[in-house]
């Protein structure tokens, strides 16, 4: 797919043709004032022919095909939600990012609390990047994803691509037209991931995962977020044989028993093999299965909590469709049974109930793991090893930074306003300094430094600390109470840990600022 010159900016119309894709074409109609402001027009709508449909908050045309029957579930996320409550939520997010390694180390839980409550709107796309891992892989592999998308491809995934995708939320202003920014960067995408793992190549539910990913950040973050998603998240879905997906239908029909025996009990008295019901669900983490609000509510805690939560999504449905005898009278046959799957209610989906049945339902890493080796034994019983040899499922954020191979650079956001160090934060009560009493104390520490950095002489009494520590001196013993040789041994550590002090106060103090 060749890419349009207008790719990375607005690009100038040729003669009669109107301005699409920027936001200077939108004409304000007579009615603007009173537009609702939850809805906007969308550069790729106009192209398609939507310019007078709305578009929801979400980015999908109010009224279509695929948003039929449901109501705008932004407004019911405004409603739960107000504003004040989002805006302190926004601050706690930022402040979470901006420490990222830290809050994962010692406060895992609380992130684990927060993406259960809905991480914000305007911090999803980069809470998904730091929980998932995506952004320590981009850090890692500099210019890869450049590398991969000028290279061509090979012919025999390009036109499987190609032809896939004008089906990938058809309804939503970033793919509603053929060409447009959305369908190249998805393209760039899957391409880009079937030059990275060519043994893997490309399978159609990766296209959908994909553009959920799109909708929320730049190419070349969708593409190591979906690296993460195939190989920790997911791994071997998406292969050529799809043995995980089948071993992971297995898993999720005999816990089904635990949770929902009535649901069990049908469903193999009808004989439906789980792959028959649960396999879009899980290749394509129910983001075609679910209203918006729910899909992006239940990915929010899958990034942190791991394939539990698609288990736990899993069951829930199940659950609730077939988990009563009224409900089972109603399905008399396979079919029956099938269409009422294919077709839940929306009152299990809806945001607030599903979210709340999915955290409070006890399905746990140790359960599913313990039923993997189980389906495992039996599955090499009965057909033998497995031929996709896939690295082992991480469940979650936290299992993912563990395994991180040996020490990584700790994260840093990009602050929107750098700061010069001797310039005060907004709001605080510090003066700033003039320029001579600023350069005087940068030489006192200059100074300071420099005294540290001199090895101390034996018969040293104490060692200089340096200029702005509150250690008080540390005393050595005189020369009689002992060898010559022992003053220089107890003052060396000394002199390192004042010297890495000072090292750390400067680095805070050259720290970037984000507000």
């Amino acid at each position: 797919m060749a890419k349009s010159n207008g790719e990375n900016g607005p690009r100038a119309p040729a003669a009669g043709e109107s301005l699409s894709g920027t936001r200077e074409s939108l004409a304000q109609g007579p009615d603007a004032a009173t537009t609702d402001e939850l809805s906007s027009l969308g550069s790729d709508s106009e192209a398609n022919g939507f310019a007078e449909r709305r578009i929801d908050k979400f980015g999908f045309i109010v009224g279509s095909q695929g948003a039929e029957g449901a109501p705008c579930p932004l407004l019911h996320r405004l409603e739960e939600v107000p504003l004040e409550v989002l805006r302190q939520r926004e601050s706690k997010w930022l402040d979470m990012l901006n420490n990222w390694d830290k809050w994962m180390a010692k406060k895992h839980k609380k992130i684990r609390l927060r993406c259960q409550k809905g991480i914000p709107p305007s911090l999803r796309g980069r809470a998904w990047q730091y929980l998932s891992g995506g952004k320590v892989k981009l850090q890692q592999n500099p210019g890869k994803f450049d590398e991969l998308d000028m290279s061509p491809g090979d012919p025999k995934w390009l036109d499987v691509i190609e032809r896939d995708l004008h089906r990938q939320f058809p309804f939503h202003e970033m793919f509603v037209s053929r060409g447009g920014h959305g369908q190249q960067d998805l393209f760039r995408v899957l391409k880009a991931y079937t030059l990275y793992r060519p043994e893997e190549g490309y399978c159609q539910a990766q296209a959908p995962i994909a553009a959920v990913l799109l909708m929320h950040m730049p190419a070349e973050q969708a593409f190591w977020c979906l690296v993460q998603i195939c190989e920790k998240y997911l791994p071997g879905y998406y292969s050529e044989k799809l043995e995980a997906i089948q071993l992971d239908g297995e898993i999720l029909f005999s816990l089904l028993q635990k949770v929902s025996p009535v649901a069990h009990k049908h469903l193999s008295r009808q004989k439906i093999d789980p792959l028959l019901y649960m396999t879009e669900w899980f290749m394509c983490a129910f983001s075609r299965t679910l209203p918006w609000s729910s899909v992006l509510r239940v990915w929010d805690m899958f990034f942190c909590e791991g394939v539990k939560i698609i288990f736990r999504v899993g069951l829930v449905l199940l659950k609730h469709a077939l988990g009563s005898p009224e409900k089972v009278k109603a399905c008399q046959g396979q079919y029956e049974t099938i269409e009422r799957l294919r077709s839940l209610s929306p009152k299990i989906m809806q945001e607030a109930f599903l979210v709340q049945e999915v955290v409070e339902l006890p399905v746990t890493e140790r359960q599913i793991e313990r039923e993997h080796l189980i389906q495992l034994r039996r599955w090499q019983e009965t057909r033998g090893e497995l031929q996709c040899c896939s690295p082992p499922r991480l469940h979650g954020a936290k299992a993912i930074l563990d395994a991180e191979p040996g020490p990584r650079p700790a994260l840093q956001p990009s602050p929107s306003i750098r700061l010069p160090p001797d310039v005060p934060l907004p709001g605080s009560k510090a003066k700033p300094k003039p320029p001579k009493q600023a350069q005087k104390e940068q030489r006192k520490q200059t100074k300071a430094r420099g005294q540290l950095e001199k090895p101390p002489a034996p018969n040293q009494a104490m060692v200089v600390a340096a200029a702005g520590d509150a250690c008080p001196p540390q005393h050595v013993p005189p020369k009689d109470s002992g060898p010559q040789d022992s003053a220089p041994q107890d003052s060396a550590p000394q002199v390192s840990a004042h010297h890495c002090s000072q090292e750390s106060l400067t680095s805070q103090e050259s720290e970037d600022t984000y507000l």
